[in-house]
């Protein structure tokens, strides 16, 4: 298998069909052959997301009996993951699959490990920013994270080096640092960042202390 989409997905049911159709688009672009699988980590929705899942064509469900969070269904994706080259993105559309292609040149042209989205250009709640900024001088702090952008699920990965993480609780966050420690060569690529038009941000205030707590673990 030449790729994996994989994609956590909670409460997400108004933009299911949507996004599946544009992330068939960018992948049929790079694969003629089709070699590639599509995985959506349904993380204990309580919508209508896993029956709006169950209608789509060419994809595969992994389906958690509660929400656990991100990175435990981005954990679980990436362990089933076939692909020699790992892709993920968030279920929300905010991510655009029409970046997918420009990541997986880069990963390529500069034999690189992992390629991570930088949404220089943020659709999201000035509150929101504010605590990406406190975040990232902590991270900078403690753990030397060199990337611009830990938030952004858009990225792709090389097979080894999604492999080799075991993620839970708001490490989904730190996952850029942590392979920075294991030695994997690590770039970033400005990618569009979209408004989110269906359905509610998941990320709280709450998450936010969750995610430095465990920063502190790491």
């Amino acid at each position: 298998m030449e790729y994996s989409v994989v994609i956590p997905i909670y409460n997400e049911e108004g933009n299911v069909k949507t996004l599946h159709k544009e992330i068939l688009e960018a992948m049929k672009g790079l694969s003629e052959s089709k070699d590639f699988e599509i995985m959506y980590i349904n993380d204990g929705s309580t919508d209508s997301t896993l029956n709006e899942l169950s209608k789509l064509k060419s994809a595969k469900i992994i389906n958690l009996n509660r929400n656990y969070g991100q990175a435990t269904a981005i954990d679980a994706g990436f362990k089933e993951a076939q692909g020699e080259i790992i892709i993920s993105l968030d279920g929300d559309l905010q991510n655009d699959p029409k970046d997918i292609p420009k990541l997986i040149e880069k990963l390529k042209k500069d034999n690189l490990d992992v390629v991570a989205g930088w949404r220089k250009k943020r659709s999201d709640k000035k509150g929101f920013k504010v605590l990406t900024k406190i975040g990232r001088f902590f991270r900078r702090l403690l753990i030397k994270d060199i990337v611009n952008d830990t938030g952004c699920t858009l990225r792709v990965y090389k097979k080894t080096a999604a492999k080799s993480l075991d993620l839970q609780g708001e490490m989904h966050r730190y996952i850029l640092g942590l392979l920075n420690w294991k030695g994997f060569k690590i770039g970033e690529i400005e990618v569009n960042h979209r408004k989110r038009e269906n359905g509610y941000s998941k990320y709280t205030y709450t998450k936010a202390i969750r995610g430095f707590i465990d920063l502190l673990y790491i």
